[in-house]
């Protein structure tokens, strides 16, 4: 222990006896420090949090998504640090004021591009930061830039809406003259050779129409006449009279109903229900009870005479029916086959008619859809455009405005200039001791024994004199006044440093 307190002796020893190397060296460490720091330019830092708030109820019933919207979100994000929106930032600030030409605002550009960070903290929580060398200015950098992030989202809207409406627009024009020249080469064709051909459209669809209408008339005519022929049938086997009361006296009421109910089947077998219908099957077993009863009326009157059958007229006045229905299907499959005789033909005549009305059809239903088609999309984005403009799909609020820096982000000078102090300081110290070691002195007897290897057998001390004490007195009284100077000169330093982060702010 007592060798570790002499050697440490020495050395303050050392640079004791080289004080003044060691003040002059923190001197000049510390002038060269501060100086550097004193060029280091301060920069402020501005922020500001922009929350996007996005309304979907209307806007997905019009075809915009939550996903469209963070998508013109995050491009409008990365616009606002594009070369045009910074040039809008140089010229809607102070920054203005410091560019003449078109270099300077190049310049002025290139170093808003470093200087402003646009970051997502949330899914719709965003960070604007700005640095610079003036808090005024970096406030209104910030500032700039949320209104251009609220200009361009709507503008941007607008603007998308009106270029995709003036596209459309053009696009609807050419299509409607191109649809009224087809439309106008599709009449003249018809005029030329379709005019005296009947049915509609194409000859490929007139010719399929009446051929379908011929299937269905031949359809119609066949239960027609299978329904004629029952009903002649039946006629065959229905007797005209039936016996009566003498002196044309009618018969009685068993008979009449009889009469009745023999009508109504005469009448649903014309109508061609079979004998398994529930009608039929009903009508034959009132038909049973009424026979019976009818055998066992006695006639009214003697015998004699008889009445007209009511199922026989039934059946006759259907009968009428069925011939004039079998009469007008044949006329009209006789229309038919004129019409497929005539197209065939037309057909056979010219064949490259019907291959040049479909081209033609085709050309005029492809522009129809097309029309139609872009007709619909621009009636979807003015929709969208209004939905987007006048409700408002999309809102921004500033959660924090741009803050007005007092205080630089960097550099932290007090910390530095304290630095450049204390380095100074060691710096000297280090230097003084270093010249001490290479030097070589013995400040204590031990030492130059122990250096020796011989015995040192006595020291004699050193005598001052009045004179020199007075002159030593007065020397340490200067270096003391250096060292303070430095002090006085670091707290003077501090003390601008204050006055000019107070005249910033």
């Amino acid at each position: 222990m007592n060798g570790l307190y002499d050697e440490l002796r020495i050395a303050l020893h050392t640079v004791w006896t080289r004080r003044w190397l060691a003040l002059a060296v923190a001197w000049g460490v510390a002038l060269i420090g501060w100086a550097a720091v004193a060029q280091i330019p301060n920069s402020y830092e501005s922020r500001a949090r922009v929350f996007v708030q996005m309304n979907t109820i209307l806007p997905n019933a019009v075809g915009i998504s939550a996903a469209d919207q963070q998508r013109d979100v995050d491009t409008i994000r990365q616009t606002l640090t594009s070369a045009m929106s910074l040039e809008k930032v140089v010229r809607g600030t102070d920054l203005a004021n410091t560019v003449k030409t078109d270099r300077d605002v190049a310049d002025r550009v290139a170093g808003l591009s470093k200087a402003i960070k646009i970051t997502a903290e949330q899914d719709n929580l965003f960070s604007i930061v700005a640095t610079g060398s003036s808090p005024k200015v970096t406030r209104q950098i910030v500032q700039k830039l949320i209104d251009l992030f609220v200009e361009q989202n709507l503008s941007g809207d607008r603007d998308e809406t009106s270029t995709s409406l003036k596209f459309l627009d053009a696009q609807l024009e050419e299509r409607q003259k191109q649809l009224a020249d087809a439309d106008a080469k599709r009449t003249d064709f018809q005029n030329r050779y379709l005019g005296s051909l009947p049915g509609t459209g194409s000859l490929t669809d007139r010719m399929g129409a009446a051929r379908s209408a011929m299937a269905q008339v031949d359809s119609d005519l066949a239960a027609a006449q299978s329904g004629l022929a029952a009903i002649n049938g039946q006629m065959a086997g229905t007797p005209a009279n039936i016996a009566g009361a003498a002196g044309g006296v009618s018969a009685g009421p068993a008979r009449a109903r009889l009469n009745a109910i023999q009508g109504q089947l005469a009448d649903a077998r014309a109508r061609g229900y079979t004998e398994n219908h529930p009608d039929v099957i009903a009508m034959r077993s009132q038909l049973a009870s009424a026979q019976a009863a009818a055998r066992n009326e006695p006639l009214v009157g003697g015998a004699g005479g008889g009445s007209t059958n009511p199922a026989y007229i039934s059946l006759r006045s259907l009968q009428g029916d069925k011939q004039a229905q079998v009469a007008s299907l044949m006329a009209r499959k006789a229309q038919l086959q004129g019409d497929l005789d005539t197209i065939t033909a037309k057909l056979a005549g010219n064949p490259q008619v019907a291959a040049e009305q479909s081209q033609i059809e085709n050309d005029y239903q492809v522009l129809k859809d097309s029309y139609a088609k872009l007709l619909g999309q621009r009636e979807a984005i003015k929709l969208r455009g209004q939905a987007q403009s006048q409700t408002d799909s999309i809102k921004f609020s500033v959660i924090d405005p741009p803050t007005a820096p007092r205080v630089p982000a960097a550099p932290n000078r007090p910390l530095l200039l304290t630095g450049v102090l204390i380095a100074g300081l060691a710096v000297g110290v280090a230097v003084a001791f270093a010249l001490g070691q290479l030097k070589t002195t013995f400040a204590t007897a031990a030492r130059l024994e122990k250096a020796t290897g011989m015995p040192v057998i006595g020291s004699i001390g050193e005598m001052v004199s009045k004179a020199e004490l007075a002159t030593r007195r007065r020397m340490l009284l200067y270096y003391g006044g250096g060292a303070a100077a430095l002090g006085v000169a670091y707290v003077a330093l501090l003390g601008v440093e204050m006055l000019q982060r107070g005249l910033a702010a």
